[in-house]
């Protein structure tokens, strides 16, 4: 029988409550390259255009950021023969729209309004699969840093019995904390009535690949311990890397100062 992983690595993550914010999410697979590959033009005009559509948004009425996400890199995960078996669509979202709002009830509303319809009919348009949801945070070790140039993680997970997934998460957590020094991660629950195809999306980010990837493929705890504990529970994750599409505007002002 292999060793357990040492207790360092095995320690709950320290959270702090949960953030009161809502969330909207609109993930799309637009592209069927890899996505370490360079878009096509088709997605490149795809996100210039949602780049410019998160800018009308965020002066809106109650949103307090708008955000695009770029696919690099699909991670090691678990429990593709389990969403099969399911029925479940797996994660293969190269574009992300997240819209964070001062409380969910304001992400619900969101859905119907005029400008995020657009953006939603131009993204439906462009993509053979589109994931939305409205959530809810529900742990977090602290707000994700969005005003870096970061890797950003969208984690999507699944169980047949949702109740184990943030137990499996507060579980697997502190391993990620203890050996690639995660900074932050919220962990979004859907609303009541929303889509539930995945009971929680974890949400993360480290400063470079460097810091994280190199763990996961080389420390064997990282098996042992962490995808070890995800198939015991019965649990699909389904981890991807992203980038965020800076819009221009902001490029362009970041130049300036």
């Amino acid at each position: 029988m292999p060793d357990p992983a040492p207790r360092s690595e095995t320690m709950p993550a320290r959270l702090v409550p949960p953030s009161a914010h809502g969330y909207l999410m609109l993930a799309a697979a637009v592209d069927r390259r890899r996505p370490f590959l360079p878009n096509s033009r088709r997605k490149a005009a795809v996100l210039s255009a949602l780049s410019e559509d998160i800018g009308e948004l965020e002066r809106k009425h109650g949103v307090t950021q708008a955000l695009v996400f770029d696919a690099r890199l699909v991670a090691p995960g678990m429990g593709h023969q389990l969403l099969r078996a399911r029925g479940v669509a797996p994660a293969r979202f190269d574009v992300v729209v997240l819209i964070e709002t001062v409380d969910p009830d304001t992400a619900v509303a969101l859905k119907c309004d005029a400008s995020y319809l657009r953006m939603k009919n131009r993204l439906t348009a462009a993509a053979a699969q589109v994931y939305e949801v409205a959530a809810r945070n529900v742990r977090r070790i602290a707000d994700v840093d969005h005003d870096k140039s970061s890797v950003f993680l969208l984690n999507f997970f699944y169980a047949d019995d949702p109740r184990r997934l943030l137990s499996v998460w507060e579980d697997t957590a502190g391993w990620f904390v203890a050996n690639t020094a995660l900074p932050d991660s919220t962990v979004f629950e859907p609303l009541p009535g929303e889509r539930d195809d995945y009971g929680i999306i974890n949400h993360a980010s480290w400063p470079h690949f460097r810091t994280f990837l190199p763990h996961l493929l080389l420390r064997p705890s990282f098996r042992r311990f962490v995808l070890a504990t995800f198939e015991s529970n019965g649990v699909a994750a389904q981890p991807i890397l992203y980038h965020r599409v800076v819009p221009q505007r902001v490029a362009v002002q970041a130049r300036a100062r």
